[in-house]
């Protein structure tokens, strides 16, 4: 088996389109019985394609086995459909240009516009990006490895983990230098190059800032960038 793993898109659907070429490249090049594509979710705000980051996954996942994980920001606009107060939060994390990609003009100053706000955004939501979200897992266990979008709470065994965590804990995870009951291969965090520890792996390397979707491949003992 070949693992992929591809860290935090951000609505950067030019950079996943690249990162589709360069795994293809790389599996005629070097062909795998079993090839699993896992994305580790933020999958959409911040960038201006978050709606052409969706079509281009479930496109792909019609193709490829793959496995596309939930981040917070996926959480966050799935909770603002049902809770449209969380308007002001959601946006200070760029839901707006989510909103936007959707054909939406995010110009809220009351509750009740922001009510308006999420019905309109529950509309313009095709069925298929709708089910597609509300089906994201939130980790991915195979053999040694544990993907999940950031991380895991230290001291607690993977079935005891709380979702809040897997989608949000930064320094308690970051700063544990232990070994975890598995590698950790994380995103969440942006670093300037992919990061790679004795417990951990992350790679966030800011996609939507810096124009570097980064993309791990697994096979075996061998770990290398794509």
């Amino acid at each position: 088996m070949r693992i992929y793993a591809v860290g935090d898109i951000h609505g950067r659907a030019d950079l996943l389109a690249n990162v589709f070429k360069r795994i293809d490249s790389d599996r005629a090049i070097s062909p795998a019985c079993r090839v699993i594509e896992i994305y580790l979710g933020d999958l959409i705000d911040r960038g201006p394609a978050s709606r052409g980051v969706i079509d281009l996954l479930i496109e792909r996942g019609s193709r490829r086995e793959i496995v596309c994980l939930k981040g917070n920001h996926e959480d966050l606009a799935l909770r603002f459909l049902v809770d449209p107060s969380l308007f002001a939060t959601w946006t200070k994390l760029g839901g707006r240009e989510t909103l936007m990609s959707y054909g939406l003009t995010p110009l809220v100053r009351g509750f009740d516009e922001q009510e308006a706000l999420a019905r309109a955004f529950g509309g313009a939501l095709p069925p298929a990006h709708r089910s597609f979200l509300m089906g994201l897992p939130v980790f991915y266990a195979c053999g040694d490895f544990l993907f999940v979008h950031a991380g895991i709470k230290p001291g607690l065994a993977l079935e005891r983990q709380r979702e809040m965590d897997l989608l949000w804990i930064r320094d308690e995870f970051l700063d544990w230098d232990a070994p975890f009951e598995k590698m950790i291969v994380h995103g969440h965090t942006p670093v300037l190059e992919a990061d790679f520890r004795r417990n951990r792996i992350n790679i966030d390397t800011g996609a939507y800032a810096t124009g570097k979707l980064s993309c791990l491949r697994i096979e075996g003992v061998d770990l290398r960038l794509v």
